[in-house]
């Protein structure tokens, strides 16, 4: 299960799983992979993400907890 992290640590592994972005795109920015559209967290000062939304995050991504870890 993954731990908070930082939003920047965040987007550093979703680009190393693939996908791009961050985009601007209504109340949230969002990263893109193929057809896949995930709603990322707008950035706070120095707050960590909590591991619960990171979980709800990788699920509508449909990333594995193995694949989040060896990225």
């Amino acid at each position: 299960m993954p731990s908070s992290i930082s939003r920047r640590e965040l987007v550093r592994k979703f680009r190393m799983l693939g996908f791009r972005g961050p985009f601007s795109g209504g109340k949230h920015q969002f990263m893109v992979k193929a057809e896949r559209k995930v709603r990322i967290p707008n950035p706070h000062g120095n707050r960590e993400i909590h591991a619960s939304l990171v979980n709800e995050i990788l699920r509508q991504a449909e990333i594995s907890h193995e694949e989040w870890d060896q990225a």
